[in-house]
């Protein structure tokens, strides 16, 4: 399958630059694997306790949070009255009520994984986003990684928003480049991602 869709983009690249097609060559087939091991909720506190850190910091807050929360489960320790305990773990204030945010709303049994995974991204979108702190990019995330969507682009996500438009055109909106290559959307923003981690040839 990631063989067939790989020369289907290189088909379609070579549409739009020769620039993009050996980006797209020279990396060869990308794997695309999601996983739902966690609980959805720990997953999206995971998400908003990383966003704008290094993978590294992201994972020693998260210890952290983890550690704290001892034998209790995390949506049970996520509530406002533990507010000073969150944020001694290294979390912002903001980050902190968002995640106490997404442990009410699952405790309310809104977070049903299986119900989110029956919607289309656009109303998954809508369900996440609407909880406090919540924004597209996470949503995107959970879409690609958590739920497996391969039609995503995450025009948010700076990486592979640049890279694309780098490889293309800066004249052309991203979003209607990345519309050439659905239903594997997010297929293209993981070529993205390696192309702008693969060190300079």
């Amino acid at each position: 399958m990631s063989e067939e869709i790989h020369r289907r983009f290189v088909e379609i690249a070579g549409g739009l630059s020769p620039v993009l097609v050996d980006a797209l060559e020279r990396g060869g087939p990308v794997a695309f694997r999601a996983d739902a091991s966690q609980p959805l909720a720990e997953r999206l506190c995971r998400s908003v306790a990383g966003q704008q850190l290094s993978v590294k910091a992201a994972r020693s807050i998260w210890s952290r949070v983890l550690t704290a929360a001892g034998s209790m489960p995390l949506t049970e320790f996520l509530v406002e009255t533990n507010g000073e305990a969150i944020r001694a773990c290294g979390l912002s204030a903001a980050k902190t009520r968002a995640m106490c945010a997404i442990a009410r709303e699952a405790r309310a049994g809104g977070l049903e994984a299986g119900e989110l995974r029956d919607l289309d991204h656009a109303a998954r979108s809508r369900r996440l986003t609407a909880l406090w702190g919540v924004g597209q990019w996470t949503a995107d995330m959970i879409s690609i990684f958590y739920f497996g969507d391969e039609d995503v682009w995450p025009d948010g996500d700076v990486a592979a928003r640049k890279t694309l438009s780098r490889l293309t055109s800066p004249r052309r909106k991203t979003v209607r480049t990345a519309a050439r290559f659905a239903p594997y959307r997010s297929r293209l923003a993981l070529y993205m991602w390696r192309h702008a981690d693969a060190p300079p040839v």
